[in-house]
């Protein structure tokens, strides 16, 4: 189950990546007058990209924190649940039961 959730990252990551690339040529500009002085809509262009990554970056930090809490989670109670499936194993043992 692990591999098929991994696998999955890894193809989102992929996508997101390969979008990104697309953009890479449409920000640059051959003109010789652009390179002496910066323009203003370059400079809003390249925040816009910037804070659009950031976003990216936490959406998908936060997406692998919270598959980190689901997967502790599962732990725990599967964990509970050896617990309780043990205990009463123990108590057919002391009342004679049979086990």
């Amino acid at each position: 189950m692990t591999g098929i959730s991994r696998s999955r990252s890894v193809r989102f990551l992929l996508f997101f990546a390969s979008v990104y690339l697309q953009f890479i040529p449409g920000f640059s500009d051959d003109s010789t007058s652009s390179k002496t002085k910066p323009d203003a809509n370059s400079n809003t262009a390249t925040i816009i990209v910037i804070v659009l990554f950031g976003l990216v970056a936490v959406g998908l930090f936060s997406f692998f924190l919270y598959k980190l809490w689901q997967k502790k989670k599962r732990d725990e109670q599967y964990a509970r649940l050896l617990k309780l499936f043990e205990q009463d194993d123990e108590l057919e043992v002391e009342l004679g039961l049979g086990g």
